[in-house]
């Protein structure tokens, strides 16, 4: 499966921001995937799965406990892909950034004054 197709479902992006705050139980990443999307139990551990299976997260036991954690791998991958539309961004957000840093200097001034 192609790193879009798998990152193409809402559910399994959900899913990896959660972990990309840390290493989570599949109870905890099922309750908050749940009450979300509305979906089952079987559904979300086969989201799990589709991630697992495809690199994007790995597992671990702990007793009866399965922890998910992302894996870096795939998602540096789709980085370099995007790396040649990044100049279709990065100038504009520049710019953007010029702009604002210029109107919070032009408050200031009239502030001051």
């Amino acid at each position: 499966m192609h790193a879009f197709d798998v990152l193409g479902d809402p559910v399994r992006r959900r899913i990896l921001e959660l972990l990309a705050g840390g290493e989570q139980s599949s109870g905890d990443v099922t309750t908050v995937v749940r009450a979300e999307f509305g979906i089952s139990q079987p559904a979300v551990s086969q989201h799990l799965r589709v991630l697992r299976e495809n690199g994007f997260t790995t597992v671990r036991a702990e007793g009866a406990r399965r922890l998910y954690s992302v894996d870096p791998g795939p998602l540096k991958e789709i980085d370099g892909w995007l790396e040649q539309y990044r100049r279709f961004w990065t100038g504009p957000l520049d710019a953007l950034a010029t702009e604002i840093a210029r109107g919070r200097r032009e408050r200031r001034k009239a502030a001051e004054d």
